[in-house]
C-alpha cells in the first residue's frame, strides 16, 4: 500500500523533539486497571508470564488483543497499559505477555529472548486460540513490533484465520541500522540504560550455566553490536551479530504478510531512523500500510490535547485500524 505521511498527531509544545516525546511518557505516565497474571509452562521446561485484562470479568469477549513489549520492557510499560486500557474499554480482552527473563524472575533455560524470537509468540497465540477467541489482533512495540511482523511474515498465507489484523509501533525493521544508530552520541543514554539492565541478567545466567557464559566478555561490550556479537548471537544459534540481524530483521519477512497490517513509526524517533524502513518494498504490498508521523518519538505519541479517556494518539489510531472494515 502507499506509504502515508500523516499530520494527525500533534505533540504538546512542551515536548519539542523526539527525545522528550520518548522519555516523558516512559517516566511520568501512570495507568491503573485490573489484571491478573498467569504462568505458562513452555514445551522446553521454561515459563512465560502473561497478564490478562478482560473487557467484562463476568463474560469473556470473543475478541482478544495480544501485546508484545519492547527491549528490556515488560507488560507494565506505559505503552502496553495505555493500549490495554483503551482496548478493554471498547470490548476487547487483552493478553500482554512477558518475554523470558522480563517478568521479574530469571527464566530457567540457557536462552533469553531476542528480536527475532517468534516461537514464544506462537506459543502464546496457540494458547489464546485454545481459549476459543474467534478474533485475535496482534500488537507490538519496538522490538515487539519486529517480532510480530516477523511472525506474521513467517506464517504467510497459512496464518490462522482467527488472527485478523496487526498493528505495530516504532519498529526497528532493520536491526543493523538501528544497532548502529543507537551508538550516536545523542543516543548513548539509551544504549547505557539498556546495557545496564542486560548486564545483571548475563551475570545471573553465568551462575546458572557457567559452562555457557563467560561473564568476562562483558568487558568487551561497548555497543549493542558488541552485546549481540558476544552474547545474543552465539547463545541463540547465530554466527554473530551480523548473522543475527540478517536472519531476524522483519524487513526481510514483511513481503509475505497476508493479513491487514499497520506499521506506525515517527520520523523523529531517536532509536529507529525512518530511512531504514523498507518503504519501497511496503508500498508494493497489498496488505501492509506504513504510516509515518512527523512527531511521536519512540513509543511516545502523547497528543497535544488530552481526550477524556486519557488515551494517546497511537492508541486511538490502533483502535481505529482494527475496527475498520
Amino acid at each position: 500500500m502507499p506509504v502515508v505521511s500523516t499530520h494527525t498527531h500533534q505533540p504538546p509544545a512542551w515536548l519539542p523533539n523526539g527525545h522528550y516525546q520518548s522519555i516523558y511518557p516512559a517516566l511520568f505516565r501512570k495507568i491503573k486497571y485490573p489484571s491478573h497474571r498467569e504462568r505458562l509452562n513452555t514445551p522446553d521446561h521454561d515459563f512465560l508470564d502473561i497478564d490478562w485484562s478482560l473487557a467484562n470479568a463476568s463474560r469473556p469477549s470473543s475478541k482478544l488483543v495480544i501485546l508484545s513489549h519492547g527491549l528490556e520492557g515488560d507488560s507494565t510499560r506505559q505503552y502496553i497499559k495505555g493500549m490495554v486500557k483503551l482496548m478493554t474499554a471498547n470490548g476487547y480482552d487483552c493478553l500482554a505477555w512477558n518475554y523470558r527473563s522480563c517478568s521479574g524472575e530469571l527464566n530457567q533455560q540457557i536462552r533469553f529472548y531476542h528480536s527475532g524470537e517468534t516461537s514464544d509468540l506462537d506459543f502464546v497465540v496457540q494458547y489464546a486460540l485454545k481459549k476459543g477467541y474467534s478474533e485475535i489482533y496482534l500488537m507490538g512495540f519496538s522490538l515487539g513490533g519486529n517480532v510480530t511482523l516477523k511472525y506474521v511474515g513467517e506464517q504467510g498465507k497459512n496464518i490462522h484465520n482467527a488472527i485478523k489484523k496487526v498493528v505495530v509501533f516504532s519498529v526497528p525493521m532493520d536491526l543493523l541500522a538501528c544497532s548502529r544508530n543507537i551508538e550516536k552520541p545523542e543516543n548513548r543514554i539509551y544504549l547505557w540504560r539498556f546495557l545496564k539492565t542486560l548486564k545483571p541478567k548475563i551475570e545471573a545466567k553465568s551462575f546458572q550455566y557457567p559452562e555457557h557464559f563467560d561473564v568476562q566478555k562483558w568487558q568487551q561490550v561497548k555497543t549493542f553490536w558488541d552485546f549481540d556479537h558476544l552474547f545474543t548471537g552465539p547463545l541463540h544459534g547465530f554466527k554473530g551479530a551480523d548473522d543475527y540481524y540478517q536472519q531476524c530483521s522483519s524487513k526481510y519477512f514483511v513481503q509475505d504478510i497476508a493479513i491487514p497490517t499497520l506499521i506506525v513509526n515517527a520520523i523523529n524517533d531517536p532509536l529507529v531512523p525512518y530511512q531504514s524502513l523498507p518503504s519501497d518494498v511496503i508500498e508494493k504490498l497489498p496488505h501492509v500500510w506504513l504510516e509515518l508521523t512527523q512527531h511521536g518519538g519512540h513509543c511516545g505519541f502523547r497528543p497535544r490535547i488530552s481526550n477524556k479517556n486519557g488515551a494517546y494518539w497511537s492508541e486511538m489510531r490502533a483502535l481505529s485500524f482494527i475496527q475498520e472494515t
